[in-house]
């Protein structure tokens, strides 16, 4: 408690932790807030019927936000959709590029961009939402949409754009003025806010006699290891010692000191997970509104639980770990920049040379991060399809949620330290988060 009572001891840390904590106040508001026009109690009944489907990832994202079709039903998963692209077309488009390398300037630059393609998806994608919802029906054949025309199209597309643009403007202020990364805290909290609701199951399985009370001890346990595992990965590290020549200007003598190059063992993050999971449940959405034969044995052979969605799921999880690895990390780039700083890798030539041993240990990087990543996002699949655990949070959400608690406090830990604190750790600070 000692960390906890440092940080209450800075005023400037107290105010943005507080400032934190009343931005998410505000967006889980927000997210109780329903859109007009919307039967609410047969679109819960149709969510709670396609859980495994597009719409129920999206809904675990946004919070429960697309099930209450709420003024924030789209979440942030715009604002990162456009993130990607832009990060993405940064590489294709020489231009941007450019601008990226510009400094603050250029930076701002390509936010304003984002947010532009923030707000034109928000508009493709409620129009979507508006038109599918027009042809839905809860399971009792209930109308979803109330008073369905262009009336209602244009007051959810409205209201949803608005609504998005107020999340991403809310996770930006939490990044400037509070503590942590407000985008990733939002999805943090929307994720989080459900954890009642799966304690309550298990409880409810544990009264209805479909759980064991003695089975719950080793569920919490296999819950905290999975947890020390993520933990123990995201923060490991293989350092590459650097070493920079000595440089004589004039009377003095610059460089000679020793460094490295930290290269985090999960390089890609969580987008890989995320890509493959919205890949992975096309056929079942697509499955859910199709009714040819071809297509439900399809989306059969395809779902959860099965040896063909595992096999896929997998290898679409490697797949955009090195995609999205080499579009993020270009290790040239970096034996540039060591060449031209004075810095070497002892035993390796400067140069090309340099750059073909940053991608072979990176590949080597590559590889054990997407075993990581494949083995954490499987297993909760595989503990709740073939053993009947109530594991109500999948690989995904636990990476988000153990990496975006690591990333603040690390920026706690940060502060503390700069004010010659201990740490919010008592043991010790954090690595590889910084």
């Amino acid at each position: 408690m000692s960390g906890l009572a440092s940080a209450a001891n800075i005023p400037e840390l107290r105010r943005r932790i507080v400032f934190t904590l009343l931005m998410l106040l505000v967006y889980r508001m927000g997210v109780q807030i329903p859109t007009p026009g919307i039967n609410g109690e047969a679109l819960a009944a149709f969510f709670a019927k396609n859980a495994s489907t597009l719409f129920g990832m999206f809904n675990m994202f946004s919070g429960g936000a697309l099930e209450n079709f709420s003024i924030f039903a789209l979440g942030i998963m715009p604002y990162i959709s456009a993130s990607i692209i832009i990060q993405l077309l940064t590489v294709v488009i020489p231009q941007l590029e450019a601008l990226s390398k510009e400094g603050e300037a250029g930076r701002r630059k390509i936010t304003q961009y984002t947010r532009y393609g923030t707000v034109a998806l928000s508009l493709i994608q409620s129009l979507f939402i508006a038109t599918g919802l027009e042809g839905m029906a809860g399971p009792g054949g209930e109308a979803i949409v109330m008073d369905p025309g262009w009336g209602f199209k244009l007051m959810t597309i409205l209201t949803l754009t608005s609504g998005t643009a107020f999340i991403m403007w809310l996770g930006e202020q939490m990044t400037e003025r509070g503590i942590g990364n407000g985008i990733s805290l939002i999805i943090f909290a929307g994720i989080v806010a459900r954890m009642p609701a799966a304690a309550g199951n298990t409880i409810q399985l544990v009264k209805a006699g479909e759980l064991q009370v003695i089975f719950i001890p080793f569920l919490i346990v296999l819950m905290v290891a999975v947890v020390a595992f993520i933990i123990f990965v995201e923060t490991a590290q293989r350092r590459i010692p650097i070493q920079y020549a000595k440089r004589v200007v004039g009377r003095r003598v610059y460089g000679g000191q020793a460094s490295h190059l930290p290269l985090k063992i999960n390089i890609s993050g969580v987008i890989p997970p995320i890509f493959a999971s919205s890949i992975m449940m096309f056929p079942a959405t697509i499955g859910s509104f199709v009714k040819i034969d071809w297509v439900q044995q399809v989306s059969a052979a395809l779902a959860p639980g099965t040896v063909w969605y595992y096999l896929m799921y997998i290898g679409m999880i490697v797949f955009f770990c090195f995609f999205y690895t080499a579009v993020t990390f270009n290790p040239d780039d970096v034996a540039e920049n060591l060449k031209k700083n004075g810095g070497f890798i002892p035993g390796i030539r400067p140069g090309r040379k340099t750059a073909e041993f940053i991608d072979k240990v990176l590949t080597r990087l590559t590889v054990i991060g997407a075993i990581y990543l494949s083995a954490v996002c499987v297993m909760p699949t595989l503990l709740i399809n073939k053993f009947n655990v109530p594991f109500f949070f999948g690989g995904t959400a636990l990476l988000i949620v153990v990496g975006v608690s690591i990333d603040t406090i690390s920026q706690i830990e940060s502060h503390l330290v700069m004010r010659n604190y201990e740490g919010f750790m008592k043991a010790g600070r954090i690595k590889g988060r910084r």
